[in-house]
């Protein structure tokens, strides 16, 4: 059997360019002739310095861009985009910015149990499109639940506070690594895409890397 293709996506689950990334990579992954495709989540902070219980999400837009005008203008863009792609963004729904650090912590560990994708998506769902807080334990925990996952399990370890020592040192690692700003896709170790590229910039990079593969099995 072959080993299938790797593709890493370094993301932030509050990052709006991250959810539209990962839709175009999707519609890539279609029209793609690959058949075995693992995708790997890794840690990106856009706000390392968040509280642990998240802030009011006008009091970050003020401090983030200095002026509400100047924050509408930046998310029309974003929901423009988001339309072309399918995703109806409700940014007026949002009433906190959460810290990303516990959802990361969840998502190492659905990874584990084979469900990380799954819920990549469904908390990119309940931020962007159902404004819940995606920091607070009991929306992440009924999240997990949804994706077959246990719920109580899930609480204890987001509770635990464990894994926030692997989520910063990967945040760091991948800064480290040159990363700056996300989404960031790497193709079998071979091949980057940086930012929200449309379909069309994936396939050759996947065909290159299938190609590559070919020659040193």
């Amino acid at each position: 059997m072959n080993t299938p293709l790797q593709i890493d996506i370094v993301s932030d689950t509050v990052c709006p360019w991250c959810y539209i990334g990962r839709r175009r990579l999707a519609r890539a992954l279609e029209a793609a002739p690959q058949t075995a495709i693992r995708i790997t989540w890794r840690t990106f902070l856009l706000n390392p310095k968040m509280p642990k219980g998240g802030m009011d999400r006008q009091t970050y837009l003020r401090r983030k861009f200095g002026d509400a005008e100047r924050a509408r203008d930046i998310y029309r863009q974003v929901e423009a985009a988001g339309r072309s792609d399918g995703i109806l963004f409700d940014f007026d729904a949002m009433a906190r910015m959460p810290d990303s650090r516990p959802s990361h912590r969840l998502i190492r560990w659905a990874a584990i149990r084979g469900c990380d994708d799954d819920l990549v998506e469904r908390l990119f769902r309940a931020f962007f499109l159902d404004g819940r807080d995606i920091g607070d334990t009991a929306v992440l925990a009924a999240l997990a639940e949804d994706c077959g996952l246990d719920g109580a399990d899930a609480r204890n370890l987001l509770e635990s506070g464990a894994g926030v020592e692997a989520v910063e040192a990967e945040d760091r690692e991948v800064k480290q690594a040159g990363i700056q700003s996300v989404p960031c896709f790497a193709i079998d170790g071979r091949y980057v895409v940086a930012g929200a590229q449309p379909p069309e910039a994936f396939l050759p990079l996947l065909d290159l890397a299938e190609t590559a593969r070919a020659a040193s099995a």
